[in-house]
């Protein structure tokens, strides 16, 4: 495979088209021709084959669920909290009553914990597409 994009991560995972498809919650046709018009990056592979690199994936999660403006207000509507953050989940570690959830959201990473239940309930494995709901009362802003 052609890698001499340098924004692409040694052994970063790259998904075929159909997968990559599916995850953003786009349709074949569109993701062909996302990478037409450049709108998401890929890797060709020696045979012509497009593979999307995960972190594009990542970068477009939130763009994309919810496709139009209204089926994202749906989405939101559904619970009073407005601070949703989709991303990737990267690891579920259930120990005891007790369950840690990472997602990845862009090159950002969020951790929970939450009742093992809750994580055997939702089902919850590395790969799915979750949101963060954040609820806070305060927020603090930190320069950099």
């Amino acid at each position: 495979m052609r890698r001499n994009d340098k924004s692409v991560r040694k052994n970063e995972e790259l998904l075929k088209l159909r997968d990559a498809a599916l995850q953003l919650g786009i349709s074949f046709p569109t993701i062909k021709q996302w990478i037409y018009k450049k709108k998401i990056r890929s890797i060709q592979t020696a045979g012509g084959h497009h593979r999307i690199p995960q972190s594009e994936l990542d970068r477009l999660l939130f763009r994309t669920r919810g496709r139009t403006e209204k089926e994202r207000k749906q989405v939101i509507r559904r619970v009073s909290g407005r601070n949703q953050l989709v991303g990737r989940i990267e690891t579920v570690r259930i120990s005891g009553l007790m369950a840690e959830v990472r997602i990845s959201i862009g090159d950002q990473q969020i951790t929970s914990i939450i009742t093992a239940r809750s994580a055997r309930e939702m089902q919850l494995k590395p790969g799915q597409t979750a949101a963060a709901l954040i609820k806070a009362t305060e927020v603090m802003i930190l320069r950099v």
